[in-house]
């Protein structure tokens, strides 16, 4: 067993924007270490945090007391290509697990498009992918193994604790540190994916025909441009077809990363022209095809810097909600150079899940790095209100657990489990407490 590495230091998430200074950082390379940590933790009576990539938004990693990065735990410990359970270290990323699975013919039935994340801290969010028969990628967790607030390690699966299960799959890090996890993998598959323009309003329209005719489905629709992109990925028979290097760089760092990178810098440099930079950028989308292995089709590179919101909705609520903002956008004179993206997953029973009990519908609202974005935010925070929405928890929101409370049915079932493993609330931290109050008696 490799020592750990303890040190004191400044840590920033990937954006730049969430920033701390623990009294130290443990690197872990074992459950046995994390363990050791969390207990060094409550003998010295400091609070503890855990974190992996740094992509959330939010300030839901900081802490000025201990942190335990898990990203040097990052092995799979088992895998049976038979049955497609795969048991792996929690600070695998998306991208490292993706391409493990690959070689044992396997893949994971959904993903998001940015695979940069390690597993435990998409877990913790509510991270989602879309497909509207599909769940988040909590719902492909069949155990977990964490380190609770008394440094015991604990294993949470249907039978041995099926109600810590159900929590533990997004705990937003409240519960301990996500050292293993089981999840379920399918056969491997190519999908074929489309991006193309299509008018706004026949997309809105179409919906439901949409998400019923294709696997996965999402569209970005920018404001002040009457053309919505569209993606459509569905299952193929037969080979993938990556593309090759340099189609790669020519497709993604200079038509996607450069235009887009070049065309934010000139509306953050002249907000007038936002709206005509935004057609500008409609029209000349274009449509792309790709036939590839399924995590490559799903993950977009992400280097233009932006800051993000998202709310799930229930479905129906989709195209209402859509509007709305548009509306508000044009009504606030806000300057937004970012489509807002639309996405679908089905309903799960993870009780922090923002999909939670129904069919859901997420929408996403971004904005280009050092430009303001708190009214546009509020203001569609206040649309996302109006429907139940609730937020991703590694995303922006304005939201505390007064507000939240009554949206998650399963919110008293989470404290119970939380009041259990975490007795002592080890795991707080000042979103923690924003978001989910303090552990109950």
């Amino acid at each position: 067993m490799s020592s750990s590495t303890v040190r004191a230091g400044t840590w920033r998430n990937w954006s730049g924007e969430q920033r701390c200074a623990p009294a130290r950082i443990v690197h872990a390379r074992s459950v046995d270490e994390v363990a050791s940590a969390v207990h060094a933790a409550a003998r010295d009576g400091l609070g503890v945090r855990a974190v992996g990539s740094g992509h959330s938004f939010t300030d839901a990693a900081l802490t000025d007391d201990v942190m335990i990065d898990v990203a040097g735990m990052h092995r799979i410990l088992h895998a049976d290509a038979a049955t497609g359970l795969v048991r792996v270290e929690a600070g695998i990323t998306i991208h490292a697990l993706s391409a493990a699975l690959a070689t044992l013919g396997l893949g994971m039935e959904n993903l998001g498009d940015i695979d940069e994340q390690t597993l435990a801290g998409a877990l913790a969010t509510g991270t989602h992918g879309t497909g509207a028969g599909l769940g988040n990628i909590s719902t492909q967790v069949r155990a977990m193994q964490l380190v609770t607030g008394t440094g015991e390690v604990v294993e949470l699966d249907a039978v041995a604790d099926p109600e810590g299960l159900l929590a533990a799959r997004v705990s937003v890090g409240a519960l301990g540190v996500v050292t293993a996890v089981t999840l379920q993998a399918v056969p491997a598959y190519v999908l074929h994916g489309v991006d193309t323009t299509e008018p706004v309003d026949e997309v809105l329209a179409t919906l439901d025909e949409r998400n019923a005719a294709a696997r996965h489905f999402e569209a970005y629709v920018f404001p002040h441009a009457p053309l919505a992109l569209t993606r459509t990925n569905t299952v193929v028979d037969g080979p993938a077809q990556p593309p090759s290097a340099l189609s790669r760089w020519l497709r993604q760092g200079v038509l996607e990363t450069g235009a887009l990178a070049g065309l934010s810098e000139a509306g953050r440099a002249v907000p007038r022209a936002i709206p005509r930079l935004n057609r500008l950028v409609t029209r000349l989308a274009g449509t792309s095809v790709r036939t590839d292995r399924s995590d490559r089709i799903f993950a977009s590179p992400r280097h233009v810097p932006f800051v993000e919101m998202e709310y799930a909705l229930p479905r129906a609520a989709a195209e209402p909600a859509l509007r709305a903002i548009l509306a508000a956008i044009d009504r606030g004179r806000f300057a937004v150079n970012f489509p807002i993206e639309m996405r679908f997953v089905a309903g799960d029973d993870a009780l922090l899940s923002p999909a939670h009990g129904r069919d859901t519908a997420y929408l996403a609202v971004h904005t280009y790095r050092d430009m303001e974005w708190g009214p546009y935010f509020r203001a569609v925070e206040a649309i996302a209100d109006e429907h139940g929405g609730r937020p991703h928890w590694g995303k922006r929101h304005f939201q505390t657990a007064d507000t939240l409370a009554p949206r998650y049915p399963g919110w008293q079932r989470f404290a119970a489990v939380r009041a259990r493993l975490d007795p002592e609330g080890r795991f707080a931290n000042a979103y923690v407490d924003r978001v989910l109050g303090p552990v109950a008696a």
